[in-house]
């Protein structure tokens, strides 16, 4: 993500961004909400008259519209995001319009109410740009499943299994290694930084169809243990230490590993309180050090008051991603919990 433009008073004004990955569609997603005014260009239907003898006809241009939007939607898959809502500038105004915001598509956002969580998702959206991409690829006897690591999750990238065909069993296992191989150097490209795992001696043996087949890709893999492979064997990677000098700085590792301690306070009745009474409590008392916080949440504005207070005594507000599994354990807990700087009493 680059800001292109930082304009406010207070918590109030513009900022004009640029979205660079499908990482930075997703921040958008969570930064833009109902009610912001959002400029960019556009395509719409205007009407042209050619000449006399023909009818009124409909012609697509390129116009730069400020949207008051009502509806965020965005597309993984499609790697777009979509902002509906009613022309406020431009031609058309009072119309309903849709704004299709891509990669490269640069566009303004006009709030009332920067809080404190959307400017960090700025802050942490630029800082991670500039971080290299991570794969993960885990493998075991006849499969394979590949991931690239984004800042809301592991987004798959491949789900390979070695062909049953009669012959040769090594003939089908050395096959089926060089597939894995290829789809890991595509993932990979030239600069991702690849997580070779799994259990047993299947990701040793790969590793030396690497290290002859694609030796530029062997230098930037880090081999580590995992019990399974797929969504559980992704989330046991993530979690692992073996790997944190590559996944240290990324958003979903730190996702992994503030829930892993949350849940181990909660266990031992330690520095950790959960849903909104008992962080509200712990907040009064100062004694928040992370607060965490489901997107969906922040997104409502139901705990607004509760961040604002945590940034204000220097604790930091962390929005987990609601698509990947901290995150849905976080919303187990109600949305909303905090990890403590001291243990406070709970009242019953």
């Amino acid at each position: 993500m680059r800001v292109l433009k930082k304009n406010l008073r207070g918590d109030e004004g513009e900022i004009a961004l640029l979205p660079e990955s499908l990482d930075d569609l997703w921040h958008l997603q969570h930064l833009v909400e109902r009610g912001d005014l959002v400029f960019a260009l556009t395509h719409r239907k205007v009407p042209t008259i050619a000449d006399k003898a023909r009818p009124e006809k409909m012609e697509r241009k390129t116009v730069r519209l400020g949207v008051k939007i009502e509806d965020v939607e965005f597309h993984m898959y499609s790697n777009w995001l979509r902002l509906h809502g009613v022309i406020k500038s431009g031609i058309d105004v009072g119309s309903y319009h849709t704004l299709n915001i891509e990669v490269g598509t640069d566009l303004s956002i006009l709030k009332y109410h920067w809080r404190p969580d959307l400017l960090q998702r700025i802050d942490d959206a630029v800082a991670e740009s500039n971080r290299p991409r991570v794969v993960l690829a885990l493998v075991e006897e006849g499969e394979a499943t590949i991931g690239v690591l984004r800042q809301f999750g592991v987004q798959t990238a491949a789900e390979l299994r070695a062909s049953s065909g009669k012959g040769d069993g090594e003939d089908h296992r050395a096959a089926f290694f060089q597939e894995v191989a290829r789809a890991m150097e595509q993932a990979a490209g030239e600069n991702a930084m690849v997580i070779l795992a799994g259990p047993g001696f299947a990701k040793e043996d790969l590793k030396k169809v690497i290290d002859y087949s694609y030796p530029e890709l062997a230098k930037r893999i880090t081999m580590d243990d995992a019990t399974s492979i797929g969504r559980s064997g992704f989330q046991e990677v993530l979690r692992r230490g073996a790997v944190k000098t590559v996944l240290e700085s990324s958003r979903i590792a730190q996702e992994a590993k503030l829930i892993e301690d949350l849940f181990r306070e909660i266990a031992t009745d330690g520095k950790a309180a959960y849903g909104q009474k008992e962080v509200q409590t712990a907040v009064n008392y100062g004694a928040v050090e992370h607060l965490l916080v489901l997107d969906e949440l922040a997104r409502r504005g139901r705990v607004d008051e509760i961040m604002r207070n945590v940034t204000d005594a220097r604790g930091k507000v962390v929005i987990f991603s609601s698509e990947f599994e901290p995150g849905e354990r976080l919303a187990s807990l109600g949305g909303v919990a905090a990890l403590l700087r001291f243990k406070i009493a709970h009242n019953p």
